[in-house]
Protein backbone atom coordinates (compact mmCIF):
# COMPACT_ATOMS: atom_id res chain seq x y z
CA UNK A 1 0.00 0.00 0.00
CA UNK A 2 1.59 3.51 -0.78
CA UNK A 3 3.26 5.29 1.63
CA UNK A 4 2.10 8.78 2.41
CA UNK A 5 5.03 11.34 2.03
CA UNK A 6 4.58 13.18 4.63
CA UNK A 7 4.26 10.17 7.45
CA UNK A 8 7.54 8.98 5.95
CA UNK A 9 9.04 11.97 7.92
CA UNK A 10 8.70 10.31 11.04
CA UNK A 11 11.64 8.68 10.27
CA UNK A 12 13.82 6.91 13.23
CA UNK A 13 16.64 9.56 14.21
CA UNK A 14 20.16 7.96 12.63
CA UNK A 15 23.04 9.99 13.14
CA UNK A 16 24.22 11.10 9.65
CA UNK A 17 27.26 11.81 8.66
CA UNK A 18 28.31 13.69 5.30
CA UNK A 19 31.20 12.26 3.92
CA UNK A 20 33.31 15.53 2.99
CA UNK A 21 33.42 14.83 -0.94
CA UNK A 22 30.85 14.86 -3.81
CA UNK A 23 33.08 13.24 -6.37
CA UNK A 24 36.44 11.70 -6.78
CA UNK A 25 38.96 13.73 -8.20
CA UNK A 26 42.15 11.79 -7.55
CA UNK A 27 42.05 7.90 -6.43
CA UNK A 28 45.35 5.76 -5.48
CA UNK A 29 46.33 2.77 -4.22
CA UNK A 30 48.55 2.72 -1.86
CA UNK A 31 48.85 -0.91 -1.07
CA UNK A 32 47.32 -4.19 -0.17
CA UNK A 33 46.30 -6.09 2.43
CA UNK A 34 45.71 -9.39 2.03
CA UNK A 35 42.49 -9.60 -0.46
CA UNK A 36 41.28 -6.00 0.62
CA UNK A 37 43.28 -3.16 -1.49
CA UNK A 38 44.04 0.10 0.09
CA UNK A 39 42.60 2.90 -1.54
CA UNK A 40 43.05 6.55 -0.86
CA UNK A 41 40.43 9.15 -2.37
CA UNK A 42 41.40 13.01 -2.19
CA UNK A 43 44.44 12.38 -0.70
CA UNK A 44 42.61 10.83 2.19
CA UNK A 45 43.88 7.71 4.49
CA UNK A 46 44.24 4.70 3.14
CA UNK A 47 40.76 2.75 3.46
CA UNK A 48 41.13 -0.96 3.42
CA UNK A 49 38.17 -2.02 0.82
CA UNK A 50 37.31 -5.80 0.37
CA UNK A 51 35.36 -6.71 -3.14
CA UNK A 52 32.04 -5.37 -3.24
CA UNK A 53 32.77 -2.15 -0.35
CA UNK A 54 32.84 1.62 -1.43
CA UNK A 55 34.42 4.54 -0.01
CA UNK A 56 33.90 8.10 -1.19
CA UNK A 57 31.71 6.96 -4.12
CA UNK A 58 34.78 4.96 -5.09
CA UNK A 59 33.66 1.23 -5.17
CA UNK A 60 35.96 -1.58 -5.28
CA UNK A 61 35.42 -4.33 -7.38
CA UNK A 62 38.26 -6.90 -8.21
CA UNK A 63 42.15 -7.29 -6.90
CA UNK A 64 45.06 -9.14 -8.21
CA UNK A 65 48.55 -9.25 -6.94
CA UNK A 66 49.28 -5.58 -7.01
CA UNK A 67 46.00 -4.43 -8.91
CA UNK A 68 42.57 -3.18 -8.29
CA UNK A 69 39.71 -2.22 -10.67
CA UNK A 70 37.68 0.55 -9.01
CA UNK A 71 34.20 1.87 -9.73
CA UNK A 72 33.25 5.51 -9.62
CA UNK A 73 29.36 6.34 -11.18
CA UNK A 74 29.21 2.89 -13.86
CA UNK A 75 32.88 3.61 -14.90
CA UNK A 76 35.55 1.22 -13.89
CA UNK A 77 39.62 2.36 -13.84
CA UNK A 78 42.44 0.03 -12.80
CA UNK A 79 44.92 1.10 -10.50
CA UNK A 80 48.40 -0.27 -9.38
CA UNK A 81 50.56 0.18 -6.43
CA UNK A 82 53.15 2.64 -6.96
CA UNK A 83 51.43 4.48 -9.84
CA UNK A 84 50.63 8.11 -9.44
CA UNK A 85 46.82 8.94 -8.41
CA UNK A 86 44.42 9.11 -10.99
CA UNK A 87 41.41 11.47 -12.00
CA UNK A 88 38.27 9.49 -12.06
CA UNK A 89 35.02 11.07 -12.32
CA UNK A 90 35.50 14.53 -13.13
CA UNK A 91 35.04 16.38 -16.00
CA UNK A 92 31.30 16.35 -18.20
CA UNK A 93 28.30 15.51 -17.05
CA UNK A 94 28.92 11.67 -17.08
CA UNK A 95 31.26 12.36 -14.42
CA UNK A 96 29.13 14.58 -12.68
CA UNK A 97 30.73 17.43 -12.52
CA UNK A 98 28.30 19.68 -11.95
CA UNK A 99 27.40 21.69 -9.22
CA UNK A 100 24.63 23.47 -9.52
CA UNK A 101 20.33 22.22 -9.80
CA UNK A 102 17.32 24.25 -10.70
CA UNK A 103 13.75 22.98 -10.17
CA UNK A 104 10.78 24.46 -10.62
CA UNK A 105 7.88 23.83 -8.51
CA UNK A 106 4.88 22.02 -9.64
CA UNK A 107 1.06 22.66 -9.67
CA UNK A 108 0.89 21.54 -6.13
CA UNK A 109 4.24 23.07 -4.93
CA UNK A 110 6.10 20.22 -5.26
CA UNK A 111 10.09 20.22 -6.26
CA UNK A 112 9.86 17.27 -8.68
CA UNK A 113 12.75 15.98 -11.02
CA UNK A 114 14.07 13.01 -12.75
CA UNK A 115 16.91 11.58 -11.39
CA UNK A 116 19.47 8.73 -10.96
CA UNK A 117 20.06 5.59 -7.97
CA UNK A 118 23.24 4.26 -8.55
CA UNK A 119 22.67 4.43 -12.60
CA UNK A 120 18.88 3.58 -12.26
CA UNK A 121 16.03 6.15 -13.28
CA UNK A 122 14.18 7.11 -10.69
CA UNK A 123 11.47 10.41 -10.28
CA UNK A 124 11.69 12.12 -7.20
CA UNK A 125 10.61 14.53 -5.37
CA UNK A 126 12.28 17.13 -2.25
CA UNK A 127 11.85 16.56 0.93
CA UNK A 128 12.96 18.80 3.73
CA UNK A 129 11.32 16.92 6.66
CA UNK A 130 13.22 13.60 5.26
CA UNK A 131 16.32 12.48 7.03
CA UNK A 132 17.85 10.93 4.63
CA UNK A 133 17.06 9.88 0.51
CA UNK A 134 13.61 7.15 1.00
CA UNK A 135 13.29 4.48 -1.46
CA UNK A 136 10.54 2.35 -1.68
CA UNK A 137 11.24 -1.42 -1.40
CA UNK A 138 10.28 -2.04 -4.85
CA UNK A 139 12.45 0.38 -6.20
CA UNK A 140 15.34 -0.84 -3.68
CA UNK A 141 15.67 -4.11 -5.92
CA UNK A 142 15.54 -2.44 -9.01
CA UNK A 143 18.68 0.01 -8.24
CA UNK A 144 19.87 -3.25 -6.60
CA UNK A 145 20.44 -2.08 -3.04
CA UNK A 146 21.29 -5.04 -0.88
CA UNK A 147 18.80 -3.85 1.72
CA UNK A 148 18.09 -7.01 3.48
CA UNK A 149 21.37 -7.68 4.63
CA UNK A 150 21.52 -3.76 5.78
CA UNK A 151 21.02 -2.44 9.63
CA UNK A 152 17.15 -3.18 10.16
CA UNK A 153 14.64 -0.36 11.50
CA UNK A 154 10.98 0.66 11.70
CA UNK A 155 9.43 3.76 11.07
CA UNK A 156 5.75 5.25 11.54
CA UNK A 157 3.19 4.99 8.78
CA UNK A 158 -0.57 6.06 7.90
CA UNK A 159 -0.81 1.96 8.05
CA UNK A 160 1.23 1.57 11.24
CA UNK A 161 5.23 0.90 11.91
CA UNK A 162 6.41 -1.33 9.28
CA UNK A 163 9.94 -2.56 8.61
CA UNK A 164 12.75 -0.54 6.81
CA UNK A 165 16.73 -0.47 6.54
CA UNK A 166 19.69 1.81 6.61
CA UNK A 167 21.73 1.97 3.23
CA UNK A 168 24.19 3.53 1.88
CA UNK A 169 23.64 4.73 -1.60
CA UNK A 170 26.76 4.62 -3.89
CA UNK A 171 25.56 7.58 -6.33
CA UNK A 172 22.47 10.04 -6.33
CA UNK A 173 22.39 12.12 -10.01
CA UNK A 174 20.08 14.84 -10.40
CA UNK A 175 21.18 16.20 -14.21
CA UNK A 176 24.98 16.59 -13.96
CA UNK A 177 25.48 16.54 -10.00
CA UNK A 178 26.48 13.44 -8.53
CA UNK A 179 26.67 12.75 -4.52
CA UNK A 180 28.23 9.68 -3.27
CA UNK A 181 27.88 7.71 -0.23
CA UNK A 182 24.38 9.34 0.66
CA UNK A 183 23.10 7.15 3.73
CA UNK A 184 19.07 6.17 3.08
CA UNK A 185 16.13 4.35 3.93
CA UNK A 186 14.49 1.83 2.06
CA UNK A 187 10.96 1.69 3.27
CA UNK A 188 8.46 -1.68 2.90
CA UNK A 189 5.89 -1.16 0.29
CA UNK A 190 5.72 1.00 -2.51
CA UNK A 191 5.63 4.75 -3.00
CA UNK A 192 5.37 6.78 -6.53
CA UNK A 193 8.62 8.75 -5.77
CA UNK A 194 11.87 8.62 -4.09
CA UNK A 195 11.82 11.32 -1.18
CA UNK A 196 15.36 13.32 -1.47
CA UNK A 197 15.70 14.12 1.66
CA UNK A 198 18.52 15.51 4.39
CA UNK A 199 21.67 13.16 3.57
CA UNK A 200 21.33 14.85 -0.01
CA UNK A 201 19.86 18.36 0.71
CA UNK A 202 22.10 19.02 3.55
CA UNK A 203 25.05 18.90 0.84
CA UNK A 204 23.85 21.76 -1.10
CA UNK A 205 23.24 25.59 -0.64
CA UNK A 206 19.78 26.04 -1.00
CA UNK A 207 17.91 29.25 -2.49
CA UNK A 208 14.28 29.30 -2.91
CA UNK A 209 12.33 32.06 -5.10
CA UNK A 210 8.70 31.90 -5.81
CA UNK A 211 8.06 28.52 -7.66
CA UNK A 212 11.98 28.20 -8.22
CA UNK A 213 14.37 26.08 -6.15
CA UNK A 214 18.26 26.38 -6.40
CA UNK A 215 20.70 23.92 -5.07
CA UNK A 216 24.28 24.81 -5.33
CA UNK A 217 26.72 22.01 -4.10
CA UNK A 218 28.59 22.92 -0.67
CA UNK A 219 30.91 20.13 -1.22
Amino acid sequence: MPLAPALLRTLLALSLAGTGAAYAQAVALSGMLGNKALVVVDGSNPKALAAGESFRGVRLVSTQGDTAVVEIDGKRQTLRVGDAPVSVGTGGAAGGSGGRIVLTADSGGHFMTQGQINGKSATMMVDTGATGVVIAESDAQRMGLKYNTALPMRISTANGVIPAWYVKINAVRVGDVVAYDVDGVVASGSMPYVLLGNSFLSRFQMNRTNDQMVLEKRY
